[in-house]
């Protein structure tokens, strides 16, 4: 599964999330913070899609943004 969609593909994706999946962004980030503690990107989207429901592609840019968001919050750029 690819995990790196381009910039534009990504924020389009985002900002459909809500709108497909009828939960906001900081109610998947709690999703998978709660979730099982996989240390690669591509797992935590699997189990998101698997668990969830959701197709990869929307998975992915959920983790994805889900990391961007960690890594801020951490200081980190």
């Amino acid at each position: 599964m690819i995990l790196n969609h381009s910039p534009e593909t990504q924020t389009k994706l985002i900002a459909r999330v809500p709108s497909i999946t009828g939960r906001e962004l900081p109610e998947w980030f709690q999703a998978i913070d709660n979730g099982p503690a996989f240390l690669r990107c591509d797992e935590r989207a699997n189990w998101l899609a698997d668990e969830h429901g959701l197709t990869h592609g929307y998975a992915a840019a959920i983790v994805r943004e889900h990391e961007r968001h960690r890594r801020n919050r951490r200081g980190f750029i």
